[in-house]
């Protein structure tokens, strides 16, 4: 059941596939993407666990994954105004403000916004890039989402091991560049990696992307899993990615 919210000129409403669940873009700001909707599915919830998602952008992650899972609740922190005003309007058009709450906030701040240790998983597909450049001074919305100007990967790791209970699970994309510095952070605050899987474009491509579950205070050993391949050669979705889209 859809409930009435404004939908502004310059926005969009997609369809999930999930629930009949709809979500408003602007896509002069930032759309989501696959990285996104493969972390809801790479995310495991048990039924119960409180979640939280870091740098929500649309709301994407959380509203997707109310769909499919048995958690007692979802927040969500998105640290510009604009894009959390529209995201809680998403929440709204789908009949879930008892389900996802949507917060402004700074996740440099987080001890401002929760209470430690006080969610069972933390999500966050965080902005990847960390060399600035001349964009250090551009603070447009698709730059921060994609680069590190108002947040790093050393932030997202420190909120991260603040929220979660003992044994809570972080699920987190990024790029497979970066994961030295990924595996180097998460163990400085005893986030233990526990599995990996990288995503191909193609069977033959090196991967674009890379899947994380680290554990707070697990102990060491990482299992990494088969690949997930986006295409096949002829440029349709391959069987895994079409579930993860429509099922």
């Amino acid at each position: 059941m859809e409930y009435s919210v404004e939908i502004k000129e310059y926005e969009r409403v997609d369809d999930l596939h999930r629930n009949g669940y709809m979500i408003i873009q602007d896509p002069k700001r930032f759309c989501f993407g696959i990285d996104a909707v493969i972390l809801s599915d790479f995310a495991k919830v048990k039924k119960g666990d409180r979640v939280i998602d870091l740098c929500t952008g649309t709301g994407i992650i959380p509203i997707l994954m109310e769909a499919k899972t048995k958690a007692a609740s979802f927040n969500a922190v998105e640290i510009q105004p604009e894009s959390a005003e529209m995201a809680e309007r998403s929440v709204r058009l789908n009949g879930l403000q008892d389900k996802i709450t949507i917060n402004v906030g700074d996740i440099k701040n987080i001890d401002e916004l929760y209470k430690p240790s006080s969610f069972e998983v933390v999500t966050v597909n965080p902005p990847y890039m960390n060399e600035g450049g001349g964009l250090q001074n551009d603070f447009s919305p698709k730059t921060i989402a994609r680069h590190e100007v108002l947040c790093t990967l050393e932030d997202v790791v420190y909120a991260s091991a603040r929220l979660l209970v003992t044994q809570g699970r972080l699920y987190m994309v990024h790029r497979p560049h970066r994961l030295a510095d990924i595996i180097v952070t998460l163990r400085k605050y005893k986030l233990e990696p526990k599995t990996l899987r990288f995503v191909h474009s193609y069977y033959d491509r090196e991967p674009t992307m890379v899947l994380i579950e680290a554990v707070k205070n697990g102990r060491p050993m990482t299992k990494v899993m088969a690949p997930l391949i986006v295409y096949n050669k002829d440029g349709s979705y391959t069987e895994e990615i079409h579930r993860i889209y429509y099922e």
